[in-house]
């Protein structure tokens, strides 16, 4: 068998791999891939974007791909789905429609509200001042949301007013997310600790995978700017079999009916940021990928069932299909380009990826990296995850700290915190 993996990050190499541990799967591209899919066991990397949907579907043809799947979620809320379905082409991931669970809040807001599924009370506004009117009303903290895709980077939790209003400010006025973000939804705080809920659903049934905690903030004690997304472990603690179980026939399956009711059907992943406070479980957001890093966490510990799943979604008949996940912890730690997620440098030579690759039970996965005359190279903010699997959760956390001793670039910086929430428990 022959896929298609379509995206450059940490969670398009994480998807390349697991899916060639499979005995059936031949060949893997990755369009346009990275330093570590070019590297990694039948993967081959191809020059084409992950917006040029005529160009991949042209590769897809010409090459007998039997399943393409979709990464990030640009993509996704363009439609590649439903260009690639008219062609008859098998695909994972949701339509343009589905995809609006992500491409905009007020859309997910609306959606929730219809299928009466828990969340923070919120408002819409379109501009500057009727928004600032409004925080200034609520005081904070309050959470100010771009609408549409912002990279990860579109959400503001203010603890003051000033901070909310900046945050407006941006978005209305300084354009810092397109002109496209015209609209902004305003919540208020939810207390609690969040995690993240994937599972993967055919519109139908609905296969849970895991809950994990990701750290969004890149310094140490969830301070500083939000970031992609700077480490994260799975299982988390925080959401246990039973909260889990609440998740899947409570938010999850709820989601899916709604959008049915409106003519939508939901096929490939369901993330769900979530807010857990003690017995309390409120969605934070919808999206419509697998998170990076939680993809990478998530994916290290699946045992088997993987392929068979993207592509019984993809079919839209999941059916007696199941997933089976490793009775392990997984941790991971990302490297970052020393001044992201503002300004930083690229280009730097990286060393050590292949000791730490090394070490049992660790799995340097590729975030914005690239091979260039036989160099790695620093090519983003987010560089490396470091991913590691063990007994329990302080020792997938050492592992993966393990690993990131042995790598060095200029200018490297990480979390060294990673996982202390989950070790609390």
């Amino acid at each position: 068998m022959k896929i298609l993996v379509i995206g450059s990050g940490g969670r398009e190499h994480a998807i390349a791999w697991k899916l060639s541990q499979d005995d059936r799967v031949e060949k893997i591209y990755a369009a346009p891939g990275n330093g570590g899919t070019a590297c990694e066991n039948k993967c081959e990397n191809i020059n084409i974007k992950a917006d040029d949907f005529q160009g991949l579907i042209k590769f897809v043809k010409e090459n007998n791909i039997e399943l393409t799947v979709v990464g990030p979620e640009d993509p996704l809320s363009k439609g590649i789905v439903d260009t690639f379905e008219k062609e008859g082409l098998l695909i994972f991931g949701p339509n343009k429609a589905a995809a609006m669970m992500e491409a905009s809040k007020a859309f997910a807001k609306d959606v929730m509200k219809s299928a009466n599924i828990a969340t923070a009370d919120y408002a819409e506004f379109t501009n500057y001042d009727d928004a600032a009117e409004y925080v200034k009303k609520k005081g904070a903290p309050i959470v100010v949301k771009a609408d549409g895709l912002a990279a990860g980077k579109g959400v503001t939790v203010a603890l003051s007013v000033d901070e909310a209003l900046n945050a407006l400010k941006e978005i209305f006025i300084d354009k810092v997310f397109g002109a496209a973000n015209n609209i902004v939804v305003i919540e208020d705080f939810m207390e609690g600790e969040e995690a993240t809920y994937l599972a993967v659903t055919d519109g139908e049934k609905i296969i849970p995978l895991s809950v994990s905690q990701d750290h969004k903030r890149v310094y140490d004690d969830d301070k500083g700017p939000n970031t992609g997304g700077m480490g994260a472990y799975a299982p988390a603690p925080v959401c246990d079999s039973k909260k889990m179980d609440y998740v899947t026939n409570h938010i999850a399956y709820p989601m899916i009916k709604e959008l049915k009711k409106r003519g939508i059907t939901y096929k490939g992943v369901i993330y769900a940021g979530l807010m857990i406070n003690g017995e309390s479980i409120k969605v934070v957001e919808f999206n419509c990928r697998f998170g990076d890093p939680e993809c990478q966490v998530v994916l290290s510990r699946i045992e088997n069932g993987f392929l068979d799943a993207l592509l019984a979604s993809a079919k839209g008949s999941l059916g007696d299909i199941n997933i089976i996940n490793k009775n392990m912890t997984a941790a991971c730690v990302i490297l970052i380009s020393g001044g992201y997620p503002k300004e930083y440098k690229s280009g730097y030579e990286i060393t050590g990826i292949s000791d730490a690759d090394g070490i049992d039970n660790i799995k340097v996965f590729h975030a914005g990296t690239k091979l260039e005359n036989d160099k790695l190279l620093t090519n983003g903010g987010r560089v490396l995850c470091v991913t590691a699997i063990g007994n329990d959760l302080k020792a997938a956390i050492d592992k993966a700290y393990e690993g990131v001793a042995k790598i060095s670039f200029k200018d490297m910086a990480y979390r060294k915190d990673i996982g202390k929430k989950g070790l609390s428990k």
